[in-house]
């Protein structure tokens, strides 16, 4: 049986500065718990998450990764 094109795997190559939905998709991280983490200061701007130019929340993967390892440079 042939796949029609809107059910064709999709690739994508990998991106340092994620929105929060597909940080969510690659983390389990949902939406809610990552804005919480941001509220709370356990994430930081600059750090964990940065602001796009149209003011909207990115999470940047890599320091992502270093908070996971326990190895976030701060200051």
């Amino acid at each position: 049986m042939a796949e029609t094109k809107d059910r064709q795997a999709r690739v994508v190559a990998p991106a340092r500065f994620v929105k929060l939905d597909v940080f969510e998709a690659i983390t389990g991280y949902t939406v809610s718990a990552c804005e919480a983490k941001i509220k709370k200061g356990v994430w930081l701007e600059g750090y964990e998450y940065v602001r796009a130019p149209d003011g909207s929340r990115l999470m940047d993967m890599e320091g992502y990764e270093r908070w996971a390892a326990g190895q976030r440079r701060v200051g």
